[in-house]
């Protein structure tokens, strides 16, 4: 779908995919997925954390420049404006004395209270299944004191002929300029997740596809936290000091620092300490949720740049996780099937599968207009 029929395509602004009752009551309002998701997810939190003894914590002390909340409460007073802006505009050809009409226009069409609701509570379940996340993988080494690292060390160096992939790395691209821009693309991942979520529900032509998105998200979430617990680790970095010794002094290297001090100081004291421990290897959730907004975007068939700057962002990210030892090669090969996997499901639970056809099949409230009208996919 091309930048100019995704913001004019006003005519299909309030037609969501009506899906048929087979696919259930979480299927037809698909944004009860997510808060069914949240609160289970916030439920074992507090029931594990009384179990076990440990405080829930804040997730954002630990990044409080980058805080999720603060991006969220921003998107989602801004996006809006920004959409209406841009699809009034558009649809005014940008002439000054119809621009205020049609974004009058607009935003009646596009924000009534039922699409604000779905996007205030998906962009909500979003941030509670993230907090639950965070707090459930902080209890990890008390829950869970054993770690892979070893096997998963030489893994790595056996598929390598002895040769440790960062060091390789390394090697190849050299640790100055090619540090820095590997060490930004890492950390781009920190503002993007909560950016794109408010970003799908908020200029999704179908709110329901927004929804689709911000639930793969959660599901990765899960589906990590379920990959830590069962393979638990910490990654080459933390474990192998010469590997951490010649490691290039960049932003991602402060990170390190500071998420390895406030793992000691956890375990040190896990009730008392005020840290949260930050650090599990298996598998990659940076890989995972950028494959899954990548895979997404490229069913749904979003404008072609976007597409090809996502599969780029995800190319980079995995060169970056084992650039920087954060994980074996085995984690970002773990990470695509679970953003695979979240895909898929989420599809499922909000009665989306990603395919034309499918989608044509489930049909709409209001019949779609025709590509020349408005574009094609959502």
């Amino acid at each position: 779908m091309r930048l100019p029929e995704m913001l004019t395509a006003s005519q299909a602004a309030r037609a969501t995919p009506a899906v048929s009752a087979r696919h259930g009551l979480l299927a037809r309002v698909p944004h009860l997925s997510n808060l069914v998701l949240a609160g289970g997810m916030l439920l074992l939190t507090l029931t594990v954390a009384a179990a076990s003894r440990l405080p829930v914590r804040d997730p954002d002390a630990v990044v409080a420049y980058r805080s999720r909340i603060f991006i969220i409460a921003v998107g989602l007073g801004l996006f809006p404006i920004i959409d209406v802006l841009v699809r009034g505009g558009a649809r005014a050809g940008w002439r000054r004395g119809h621009i205020w009409e049609e974004m009058k226009t607009v935003r009646r069409e596009r924000w009534d209270r039922r699409r604000i609701l779905i996007a205030v509570s998906a962009v909500l379940s979003f941030y509670i299944t993230y907090f639950a996340y965070r707090n459930l993988k902080s209890f990890l080494p008390v829950l869970r004191e054993a770690t892979f690292d070893s096997a998963l060390l030489n893994l790595d160096k056996t598929l390598l002929g002895g040769n440790d992939p960062a060091v390789l790395l390394h090697d190849v691209l050299g640790t100055g300029i090619a540090g820095h821009v590997l060490s930004w693309v890492y950390l781009l991942y920190l503002t993007f997740v909560p950016i794109s979520v408010v970003a799908a529900v908020a200029w999704s032509r179908r709110v329901a596809a927004g929804v689709w998105y911000v639930t793969a998200v959660n599901v990765n979430w899960v589906l990590g936290l379920l990959s830590y617990y069962l393979v638990p680790s910490l990654g080459p970095v933390f474990v192998d000091p010469p590997l951490a010794d010649q490691m290039p002094v960049t932003q991602v290297w402060d990170l390190q620092q500071l998420l390895l001090v406030d793992r000691v100081r956890f375990l040190a004291d896990p009730a008392g300490s005020g840290a949260i421990q930050s650090i599990a290897g298996f598998a990659s959730l940076h890989v995972s949720v950028l494959f899954s907004a990548a895979l997404i975007a490229q069913l749904l068939s979003l404008w072609r740049p976007l597409r090809g700057a996502l599969w780029t962002l995800l190319g980079l990210t995995v060169l970056a996780t084992i650039y920087f030892g954060w994980h074996y090669l085995i984690d970002d090969v773990a990470g695509l099937a679970i953003g695979g996997a979240s895909v898929w499901i989420a599809g499922v639970a909000t009665g989306w599968r990603g395919l034309p056809g499918r989608r044509r099949a489930a049909s709409g409230r209001v019949k779609a207009p025709s590509p020349a009208a408005a574009g094609t996919g959502s």
